[in-house]
């Protein structure tokens, strides 16, 4: 895994930052909180929540336990509690959570799968 800066915000839980203007390609497994401002080609995996800011690109396969985006997904996302969708966020892919969350003005091109919270 490639060592990269942390840009941490002091108001907040943020334990693993990817900042504006990288562009990195791996995969991230972290227990905690992870935002996302840059650019990232691979895989997400979180227990805790993703943050995608206004503009950050995922092209990834994204398990978290809260995934929140503003910024543009393309791949899979997978929530054990919710997905939210912000404007100007844009998702193509397959969600698969117990509940998902979708702002006016936010474009849909995915497919849905309800789960059971745990």
């Amino acid at each position: 895994m490639s060592s990269v800066p942390l840009k941490l915000e002091s108001t907040s839980d943020v334990s693993r930052s990817i900042g504006k203007g990288v562009d990195i390609k791996e995969t991230i497994i972290h227990k905690g909180t992870v935002r996302i401002d840059g650019s990232l080609e691979g895989e997400v995996q979180t227990e805790g929540i993703l943050l995608v800011g206004e503009g950050a690109f995922l092209k990834t396969k994204v398990t978290a336990g809260t995934a929140v985006c503003k910024g543009k997904i393309t791949g899979d996302v997978t929530a054990t509690e919710k997905i939210r969708l912000r404007a100007p966020a844009v998702l193509s892919g397959g969600v698969k959570a117990p509940i998902l969350s979708i702002e006016e003005r936010v474009p849909f091109n995915s497919t849905i799968e309800m789960t059971h919270s745990s």
